[in-house]
């Protein structure tokens, strides 16, 4: 009976080690096959990415209006130049809380738009509709895919019919400025088919065209020859357009090392304005306003040296337009040259000290802009003409050193006086007429040569 009992718990054992097995065989075959199937999906991503990357070089795709990049808005610094001050365009900021208060404001400059052109706003916005496909394709498609097609024409019929009122009354109204700064922010553009399209229904079309080339030179500071035109239909936004305009068409970088017949490039060193100038390079304003146009150039091939270089124009837009032009050209499907980047990595590299900029400013390249300075130009010339004046400016300093405190005043008249009695003493000592007791003196020395 033992012996029984024995085998049978034997058995048992037996087959309780066989599933057990088992078991552990079909978890070990399940997660060969899961690493399998994982590994596969990866390749497959692996593939993907590389076809696209293939198809993108070939086709050239148009690059999407999309948020800056990582690398510049992780920047705690640098996040106020991406954001909008006064209004939000297109969907990226559309419906943030901080910018309700000028919904009304698009909404007023939109019917202003509207009644301008001759056309219904049902007219137009039909038209917006119509291209909504098209005009989605301007967007990254994180940036589009929670709105409908609906709701987004709307909200690029609203906002692209406030763009261009805003633009063609800016002139009128002086408080359009910040306006005017939020059109050139990367994650507020619009696509510039949309303004297009809408100009086209407009019996102001050829205002408001002149309306954009105005306001595209003025946000370029325009002093030199013309790079680029806002009426060109390639542009993909007003950033764009300003971009085209300071540096010209993009294209990418072409290796030009193949000329030095494989020699090495000698090292370069770069030197602020004032070690230059030490140097004998002297700054001087390019007749220009393209940003690569910068030379160096010799006096008869010896001495001194010229490094011209575009004006540079400073007011409160200046940091967020080359912040948000800088973002635009480090989108990973933008292929340019990063004209604007170099330009500013060079800048960078020739003003170390407030001296460098001083230098710059005198050299007429700097030029500082304030808000509604027109108000004061003719005041601002008078200043400047009289500066210009050497003479003015020495009389200016003589009373600046001698009468700028009461003891400086003081001290000045006492030397004054103590110049006026010496001076008197000695005309007296030669000049003076003899006195009585000059003649007493005289005639007594004759009696004793007498006696």
């Amino acid at each position: 009976m033992e012996e029984l009992l024995s085998r049978k718990v034997s058995l048992v054992k037996e087959e309780a080690g066989e599933t057990s097995r088992r078991r552990q065989s079909i978890e070990i075959d399940e997660e060969a096959s899961s690493t399998s199937k994982m590994r596969k999906e990866n390749l497959e991503k692996l593939k993907e990415a590389g076809a696209n990357i293939k198809r993108n070089s070939a086709a050239k795709t148009t690059p999407k209006i999309q948020k800056v990049p990582a690398l510049l808005r992780g920047h705690e610094n640098f996040k106020k130049y991406f954001e909008p001050r006064v209004v939000s365009l297109g969907p990226i900021h559309h419906g943030n809380k901080e910018y309700q208060a000028a919904e009304d404001f698009k909404l007023g400059m939109a019917s202003e738009f509207v009644e301008d052109s001759g056309e219904s706003g049902e007219f137009l916005l039909e038209k917006i509709v119509g291209n909504i496909k098209q005009l989605k394709q301007y967007f990254d498609e994180k940036v589009a895919e929670k709105y409908d097609d609906e709701t987004l024409a709307w909200m690029l019929f609203v906002d692209g019919c406030a763009v261009l009122q805003s633009i063609h009354t800016a002139d009128k109204k002086d408080q359009m400025a910040f306006v005017q700064q939020d059109m050139l922010l990367l994650e507020n553009q619009l696509p510039y088919r949309l303004l297009l399209d809408l100009m086209a229904y407009s019996k102001k079309k050829e205002k408001l065209e002149k309306s954009i080339e105005n306001f595209m030179k003025q946000m370029a500071h325009k002093r030199g020859q013309e790079v680029g035109k806002a009426g060109e239909t390639n542009g993909i936004h007003l950033l764009d357009l300003l971009h085209t305009r300071l540096v010209g068409k993009s294209t990418t970088t072409e290796n030009k090392g193949s000329k030095s017949g494989g020699k090495q490039e000698p090292r370069q060193s770069y030197r602020n304005v004032q070690e230059l100038r030490a140097a004998g390079i002297y700054v001087k304003p390019a007749q220009t306003s393209s940003l690569t146009k910068i030379s160096f150039d010799r006096f008869l091939n010896f001495y001194p040296g010229y490094l011209r270089l575009p004006l540079i124009t400073v007011d409160d837009s200046t940091a967020p337009k080359f912040f948000n032009l800088i973002a635009y050209e480090i989108c990973s499907d933008f292929e340019n040259n990063y004209g604007i980047t170099s330009y500013v990595a060079f800048l960078e590299s020739l003003i170390d000290h407030p001296g460098d900029v001083k230098e710059l400013r005198n050299a007429g390249i700097l030029h500082n802009l304030l808000v509604n300075f027109d108000k004061y130009k003719q005041v601002k010339t008078q200043i400047q003409e009289y500066f210009d004046k050497a003479w003015v400016r020495w009389v200016a300093e003589f009373f600046h050193q001698y009468f700028s405190s009461p003891w400086t005043v003081f001290a000045f008249l006492g030397a004054l006086l103590a110049l006026f009695l010496s001076a008197t003493q000695t005309w007296y000592a030669v000049f003076s007429p003899p006195g009585p007791c000059d003649k007493f003196c005289e005639k007594f020395n004759q009696n004793l040569r007498k006696g």
